[in-house]
């Protein structure tokens, strides 16, 4: 597998074997994953940006933290989509606007902390230029049709994985060997459907033209995949009827109680889907920027930055909605045991694994999994399965059981990755509430 960062002079790749774990993040050591993480855990803001603690600042004075925002409030939301992003390694003008994202409020959202018709040089001198225009036309594009319908719904599953495999190939040989064919059905089809010189979005209220670059649309996508990861839970599921995993959002069911009984969400096929059109598209600008060293004579937005985020195996696998399904409930299942039939407990081993099995991109099952190896003294399997829920963690920037926060989940791996590994784990009920100490 490649992966690559495209910004306006370099086309970068990075030869990477297959894996289940995203390979630039299992061949990073583990602790460093963890110190790229610290600040957000010890809401160290100003290591991370010496901006940051004055712009929370200001969005906690414009009421973000008295709005409500699916899991939390909205001041919850924006930090928490920031820290995704910033995970990812994405630019600054990008994390700073996923910080802002949908203060002016959008088509998914009523939400509105400044006025887009008066504010707007007032957001701009907060967070700087880039990131304010693309976190405004994040905001007032219509993205259900210009991204979800005219882009997302043009695709099957079985032409996004055909593509994929069809990309790595070209991006290989326009790399190696400076071989381009603009007639590959993967090509044609993505510059039919996002041009080299973008497309022409709708604004959400006015339905005034918009014109919007393809590597916005990219950052579009980007945004939105860790928008959905961050706030979608069952209760969606349910007044949306999303029994098919999909995502389609044709359900109605407004008098669904809040928060229903909080299982994991089914966002992840969509998602996946998501992430495998974002790779085509960052595919497609690298070739492009391949056969135009020279320019192509048209503003495209080429200064900002594309990077592919480590999930699903770098945005390269799709998860099967059916799959999806399996897993959140088998999941379920495990985690929701009262505990008191032991026969069904130690069938838990077995579920886990088949719930990894099908769906490996969720850090939930491996902690509980590890946990289980740890009540029967199996320190080693437990060590292994520990590092990879608190690798996926690291990686998502967030929670799939969003019962208990992205911190909170990080804090326990932490604590059993500690005792995994000096071979010990409390036998007492007092023991067990007693952990907590993170070394």
């Amino acid at each position: 597998m490649r992966i690559f960062v495209i910004s306006a002079y370099t086309f970068i790749f990075i030869k990477m074997p297959s894996s289940k774990i995203s390979p630039s993040f299992q061949n990073q050591n583990l602790e460093a994953l963890l110190e790229s993480a610290k600040p957000f855990l010890r809401e160290e803001f100003h290591k991370i940006d010496e901006k940051l603690p004055t712009l929370i600042e200001i969005l906690c004075s414009a009421g973000a933290g008295e709005c409500y925002h699916r899991i939390g409030t909205f001041l919850d939301h924006l930090r928490h989509v920031y820290r995704t992003i910033k995970l990812w390694k994405a630019p600054d003008s990008i994390a700073l606007c996923a910080l802002f994202h949908s203060v002016y409020s959008n088509s998914y959202s009523n939400i509105v902390l400044f006025d887009p018709e008066t504010s707007r040089d007032k957001v701009r001198s907060l967070i700087g230029e880039a990131a304010e225009r693309i976190a405004y036309l994040f905001c007032v594009v219509h993205r259900q049709s210009l991204v979800h319908k005219s882009i997302m719904c043009q695709f099957t599953e079985s032409e996004l994985r055909e593509y994929l495999e069809a990309s790595e190939v070209s991006v290989t040989k326009a790399h190696d060997n400076g071989v381009f064919n603009g007639d590959e059905k993967w090509r044609k089809k993505m510059q039919s459907l996002v041009p080299a010189g973008g497309l022409i979005g709708r604004h959400h209220t006015t339905g005034e033209e918009i014109p919007v670059s393809r590597r916005m649309i990219g950052v579009f996508l980007l945004m939105t995949i860790a928008d959905i990861s961050e706030q979608y839970f069952g209760f969606q599921d349910v007044l949306y009827e999303n029994t098919n995993g999909r995502l389609e959002l044709n359900g109605d069911q407004f008098d669904t109680l809040y928060p229903g009984n909080g299982k994991p969400g089914l966002w992840m096929n969509a998602a996946s889907r998501m992430a495998a059109v974002y790779t085509l598209l960052v595919r497609e600008e690298a070739i492009f920027l391949q056969e135009n060293r020279s320019g192509s004579g048209i503003d495209r937005d080429e200064d900002i930055e594309l990077v592919i985020p480590p999930v699903f195996d770098h945005c390269t696998t799709i998860l099967d909605a059916n799959d999806l399904i399996m897993a959140r409930d088998l999941y379920w299942e495990v985690v929701c045991d009262d505990g008191c039939d032991q026969v069904k407990k130690d069938k838990s081993e077995g579920k886990l694994v088949k719930c990894i099995e099908v769906n490996p991109y969720v850090g939930e099952p491996h902690v509980l999994l590890g946990q289980f190896y740890m009540s029967r003294g199996r320190f080693e399997e437990a060590e292994k399965e520990i590092e990879k829920g608190l690798r996926l963690f690291l990686e998502w920037g967030g929670s799939w059981d969003k019962r208990i926060s992205w911190e909170g989940w990080v804090a326990w791996c932490r604590v059993m990755l500690n005792k995994a590994k000096e071979r010990s784990w409390p036998q007492t009920a007092w023991g067990v509430i007693n952990l907590g100490l993170v070394r």
